[in-house]
C-alpha cells in the first residue's frame, strides 16, 4: 500500500550553507534540499540510502518548494519516491530508502 504525503519548505537566506554556495549568487545546495525532504518525513525517519536524486533546476534562498512523497510500505526498507516543485516547475526528484521501524 502506498501513502501520499505533502510538505512545504523554504530555505532562508541566512542558512549557513549559502555564503560559500555561491558568493554573490547563492543557490541552495542539493544536500540541504535532501535534508528538507527527510525532515518532511518526520523525526522517526532514518535514512538508509539515497537510491537516486536529480536536481533539475536551481533553487534560490526563500523560494517556496512543495514536496510530494509517495511512501511504499512493505517488507524490508521503506521506499520513498519524492519530488519538489516551485510553482509548476519540478526542481528535484528521487528515491530514498528508510530503515525499518522498530516495533
Amino acid at each position: 500500500m502506498n501513502v501520499i504525503r505533502h510538505g512545504e519548505f523554504a530555505i532562508p537566506a541566512d542558512h549557513a550553507s549559502l555564503p560559500g554556495h555561491f558568493p554573490g549568487r547563492p543557490l541552495v545546495p542539493g544536500v540541504v534540499l535532501l535534508d528538507a525532504v527527510l525532515a518532511s518525513l518526520g523525526e522517526d525517519a532514518v535514512l538508509l540510502a539515497i537510491r537516486s536524486a536529480k536536481f533539475l533546476a536551481p533553487v534560490l534562498p526563500g523560494e517556496h518548494i512543495r514536496v510530494r512523497l509517495e511512501i511504499s510500505d512493505g517488507e524490508g526498507p521503506q521506499r520513498v519516491a519524492f519530488h519538489g516543485t516551485r510553482g509548476d516547475t519540478r526542481v528535484f526528484e528521487g528515491v530514498l530508502l528508510l530503515a525499518e521501524r522498530a516495533s
